[in-house]
């Protein structure tokens, strides 16, 4: 089984078929960076009319049994999810019908601070706001995931506290191996971790020790100390896959319109665009060579097996959907 906690793709049959060439049986997709309720709606009706126009590559996923479906059938099962709280504007009403529209991840922040809590670019961190405690058990009642990939850490350290459910960091790696704002320090992924979180692991080069150059076996090799201290039932890959996106989509991503300036995030100014991916994860089809990176590395058959979907799998089946009694 194998699962990527994120991409953001410029989506296409190509990319598709290479999802089923490399095994990937589920996806979680972001269809929000900045948009608002009707825009993202507008971007759930282009994935609906890929759903009907490859129907024998993917399907759009609501539980755990998609992806069991997906198998199956030979299909990979798509989760949708939104990178920033602006889906929901200010109204903590449309969560739950954001999520009965598909949704099953949604980040409290970005980079920025927000309504609900503080992202990983701002100088001071305040923490879960008054209403980012409400939407936070709203979040929990529907079903919908709590994601603090890009939010900052006493924000995160809240959010698993407060949160009666297990929350994910879909895509990051441990600061201490490389450090980026975007990376998680121990204090981080061990309030995750111990209360039944997940975090996934980024081939994203900004995230990476030495970046595009970023060698496989130190990725793998960090996989493997960070379970180590963390327990492997709580890790998953989260690629942060960007492929064929056109360098343009980094400002909307980095600026959407909080501001008229260009803001070049952890990239360097002089080439604000997608810096280029490891020799060893292009596309899809290379999920199979961190499979036997990590087997290299040492470890075992089933937690490589755990790490490469199945803890997805388990944390899925526990977060989808209201608590049941």
């Amino acid at each position: 089984m194998r699962i990527d906690g994120l991409q953001y793709a410029n989506w296409s049959e190509k990319i598709f078929r290479q999802l089923r060439e490399g095994g990937v049986d589920a996806i979680h997709v972001t269809v929000a960076y900045h948009e608002n309720f009707r825009e993202t709606v507008q971007n759930l009706e282009k994935w609906n009319r890929w759903f009907e126009l490859f129907p024998d590559l993917i399907m759009k996923g609501r539980s755990t049994s998609d992806i069991d479906t997906a198998r199956d059938t030979g299909r990979t099962v798509v989760f949708f999810g939104f990178q920033n709280p602006s889906p929901m504007e200010d109204d903590i009403g449309l969560i739950e019908i954001l999520y009965d529209l598909g949704a099953r991840f949604m980040q409290l922040t970005y980079n920025n601070q927000s309504l609900l809590a503080t992202g990983c670019y701002e100088a001071e961190d305040t923490g879960i706001t008054r209403m980012g405690r409400q939407v936070i058990k709203e979040m929990n009642r529907v079903g919908l995931v709590i994601d603090m990939s890009h939010s900052a850490d006493r924000s995160t350290i809240e959010a698993a506290d407060l949160s009666a459910r297990p929350i994910a960091i879909t895509h990051a790696n441990p600061h201490e191996w490389a450090p980026a704002l975007r990376n998680k320090c121990d204090p981080v992924i061990r309030a995750v971790t111990e209360r039944g979180g997940m975090l996934g692991f980024s081939v994203y080069p900004h995230h990476l020790k030495d970046k595009s150059d970023c060698t496989l076996e130190s990725f793998c090799t960090m996989i493997a100390r960070t379970a180590e201290k963390y327990g492997t039932q709580h890790l998953g890959i989260g690629t942060d896959l960007c492929q064929d996106q056109p360098d343009s989509v980094v400002e909307w991503m980095r600026v959407g319109r909080w501001t008229k300036e260009i803001d070049y995030g952890e990239g360097s100014s002089a080439n604000p665009g997608f810096p280029p991916m490891p020799k060893w994860f292009r596309d899809n089809r290379d999920f199979d060579k961190i499979e036997a990176g990590l087997l290299a590395v040492g470890m075992t058959p089933t937690e490589v097996a755990g790490i490469m979907g199945q803890n997805w799998y388990r944390f899925f089946a526990d977060n989808f959907g209201p608590v049941q009694n």
